[in-house]
């Protein structure tokens, strides 16, 4: 077999283990052997619909398995898959299609219309639905062994920068391989693992710490099209889930539930947070139904895992990011890159076989965060005397609500597009439900007056619902330097709690 990519662990896993199973949604159940054989028909389709080596395959839609068949049929043929968030405005969808230069798109049949974009790059739509069905088993079943290596660009995934649109990290074969090494390594993960996803696998941690190492091992998958608390206890004791991953939000609402006292959780033995620290109360609360957590940091470019906190040091090390897994390096520098001391603050640089090589047609921007081999992530951190980090700051400012990222200054565009608006700055404030949630502080043009809900109206369909600010404070001026540069903490403590 001369493709090491991940478009060949189907027929791998199938040669071991055929008959058990690998994904489960709703009442349909798919065997390794089925998922081979469906990732082999999706390649030829997509081969015969022109598809070649390098070639773009995007895919927007909720968890399902023919987004994972997707995937592995594209890494077949040595093509590059680009998943699509689904909660994006038709704007953003359109402007990932055309950077990326996608020349086909599978999409699920209620997201067309944001696709529908007649002078983008995709030619090709294939609908999942019965016409994807009828495809597939109209497609041939020959093997198929194009020649791919780990060095091979797997995936396209975007992710927003502080300033400008989103940036397509470009992750190879052997990124996302190796970090799932690290998963099964760090994590314990058995064979016999059924892990529920109910995070969106076009996030990368739904991806790749959870669905990939799992089907690496030859566990199940549970996939969920999307959250629902009431709905989780329910999957976790229908299919005896052992293992899960969420943001604290997620975990949140579900110890919220009137019948969390009395839900059977008692198959579970591994729960997975990321995207936030976890609070203090939310671990004692799974600790009195026996559940620890085990917690992580990463980054979309570092595929994503960097540090994790396994369940031993939950509680004596709270607050605490972890060590760096086990085939990844970190480093903690000051501003002139030489070595922080332990207990002084540095900034997050990271290293090895996870880490991507650099953004899709943006040397400028990779050239700014690798340097030698190491990932500057812009984050800030201190690391105690046993070498755990903890994550002080965010040095891009981003607000991670429900484990969406949200970048400021995109938001801050949006809102100077308004007639009324002369100057803004858009913070996190704290949200029981979602961690935390925007907040815009805006300085209005002088003489008018300004309608909060027509302002966060005016935003609807230009960017993300998740992205639109919660809650709107008008102010007379904003803080700033002598030289003119905003003062974003100085902002926070003014408004963020107001």
């Amino acid at each position: 077999m001369r493709n090491e990519g991940l478009g060949s662990w189907p027929a791998r896993r199938a040669r071991k283990t055929p008959h058990r199973t690998a994904l489960i949604h709703q009442d349909r159940h798919l065997t390794y052997a089925g998922l081979q054989d469906h990732t082999t028909r999706l390649a030829h389709a997509l081969h015969d619909r022109g598809v070649r080596r390098g070639d773009r395959v995007a895919y927007l839609g909720p968890n399902h398995p023919s987004f994972l068949e997707t995937f592995f049929a594209t890494g077949l043929l040595g093509a590059v898959f680009v998943p699509l968030n689904t909660r994006l405005a038709a704007p953003e969808i359109a402007h990932q299609l055309s950077d990326s230069g996608a020349r086909i798109l599978v999409h699920a049949p209620s997201l067309y219309d944001a696709t529908d974009n007649p002078d983008g790059p995709v030619r090709t739509r294939i609908e999942v639905g019965s016409g994807y069905e009828q495809l597939l088993a109209e497609a041939s079943t020959d093997p198929i062994d194009e020649p791919v290596t780990l060095d091979d660009t797997c995936v396209i995934m975007y992710t927003s920068g502080t300033t400008g649109r989103p940036k397509g990290a470009m992750l190879t074969h052997g990124n996302i391989t190796w970090n799932a090494v690290n998963v099964l390594v760090d994590q314990d993960l058995a064979a016999d693992e059924t892990a529920l996803v109910s995070a969106p696998l076009f996030h990368t941690a739904g991806l790749n710490m959870l669905a990939l190492p799992v089907l690496l091992k030859g566990g199940t998958c549970v996939l969920a099209e999307s959250f629902d608390p009431a709905g989780t206890l329910d999957l976790i004791e229908e299919h005896r889930v052992t293992v899960m991953f969420g943001v604290p939000a997620m975990f949140g609402q579900v110890a919220r539930q009137p019948r969390w006292a009395d839900a059977d959780l008692s198959s579970l033995r591994g729960l997975n947070c990321g995207g936030a620290p976890v609070p203090t109360a939310l671990i004692a609360a799974y600790q009195q139904r026996g559940l620890t957590f085990q917690q992580g940091y990463g980054m979309t470019e570092a595929a994503p895992g960097t540090l994790f906190l396994d369940a031993e040091h939950a509680l004596s090390k709270a607050g605490s990011a972890g060590v760096p897994h086990f085939f990844t390096d970190v480093r903690l520098v000051r501003p002139d890159l030489s070595p922080a001391d332990a207990g002084e603050r540095g900034e997050i640089l990271v290293s090895g076989p996870n880490v991507m090589p650099g953004y899709w047609g943006l040397p400028q921007e990779t050239a700014a965060v690798l340097s030698d081999g190491w990932f500057r992530t812009g984050d800030i951190a201190y690391a105690d005397p046993d070498g755990y980090i903890h994550v002080v700051d965010r040095a891009k400012d981003v607000i991670i609500s429900g484990g969406e990222n949200i970048y400021p200054s995109e938001v801050e565009d949006a809102l100077l597009a308004h007639p009324d608006i002369d100057e803004c700055a858009v913070i996190g404030v704290p949200d029981e439900k979602w961690g935390e949630v925007p907040r815009a502080v805006v300085v209005l043009r002088g003489g008018v007056r300004l309608d909060p809900d027509e302002l966060l109206a005016s935003l609807a369909g230009r960017i993300a619902k998740y992205k639109i600010p919660k809650s709107v404070v008008v102010a007379d001026e904003l803080p700033r330097t002598a030289s003119g540069k905003l003062l974003k903490p100085r902002v926070r403590s003014l408004y963020g709690t107001r």
